[in-house]
């Protein structure tokens, strides 16, 4: 009674540890549980292909540089194309600058404000570096024609969208096939990987020839990208690198004479 026993529940004792073992053992065990296949192996994704996509404004803008069978004809198209948003807050319409009939054809991404001002491609800090670049390898501005891939400047200077490039793009292939250069040099990674057609960053583009092609041309054109000189401004040790960029132009155009 002391020890809270104060009722009797059997004449005899019971071990209530081994009956409960006992029970347990009699209770069926359930089926084993079928193995679930293992579902397939994801197919790893595909790498987004850097070739803009052609949109209703990029057929239309392709139509239009088509038709185009003078230098003077694609710039009038150029100024009175409006299937770009970007042309709604940009103060100019910036082409090129430079000669027309030049060997050598630079091509940038978009203008910038100064660019936006002024109605030229490269005339900002980034411009006069362009031409010290230049100048280094004999070459000035009426020596080479300069471009960009798209010809409104991007609203603070941003990296123009898909859309943005893909609208303006035929205009600039149009114009390589106009110009027939017989070295074209994309400055910086959004150039080279429209023209290029690639995913690839401009430090794995830079320094390697390729062949450009495009339907309006009779036959590819030698290609090699560079830094853009905004980006040497930022990260100047990578002069040594473009240095290198440029003598291969310049062996380049010393190879296919003058």
């Amino acid at each position: 009674m002391e020890a809270g026993a104060d009722e009797a529940i059997s004449n005899t004792p019971q071990d209530r540890f081994a009956q409960s073992q006992a029970q347990m053992a009699q209770v069926p065990k359930p089926p084993p549980e079928p193995v679930k296949p293992m579902p397939p192996a994801a197919k790893p994704a595909r790498k987004a292909s850097a070739t803009p996509p052609v949109t209703p404004i990029a057929a239309d803008a392709a139509a239009s540089a088509a038709a185009c069978r003078t230098l003077e004809e694609l710039v009038e198209a150029i100024h009175g194309f409006d299937g770009c948003a970007l042309k709604e807050t940009a103060a100019n319409t910036v082409i090129q600058d430079g000669n027309p009939k030049a060997r050598l054809m630079v091509i940038g991404e978009a203008p910038g404000a100064e660019e936006d001002r002024c109605g030229l491609p490269f005339v900002g800090p980034a411009g006069k570096l362009l031409d010290r670049m230049l100048a280094a390898i004999d070459l000035d501005r009426e020596s080479v024609l300069i471009t960009n891939i798209v010809f409104w400047r991007p609203p603070g200077n941003r990296n123009p969208t898909t859309d943005e490039i893909a609208a303006c793009l035929p205009f600039s292939r149009r114009l390589i096939e106009l110009v027939r250069p017989q070295v074209l040099v994309p400055v910086g990674g959004i150039a080279a990987k429209t023209l290029f057609e690639t995913s690839e960053g401009i430090t794995r583009l830079r320094g390697k020839w390729r062949d450009f092609t495009s339907p309006g041309l009779e036959a590819p054109i030698a290609a090699i990208a560079t830094f853009h000189p905004a980006y040497l401004l930022r990260q100047p040790l990578q002069k040594r690198e473009a240095w290198q960029d440029l003598l291969a132009i310049m062996a380049k155009l010393d190879e296919t004479g003058t």
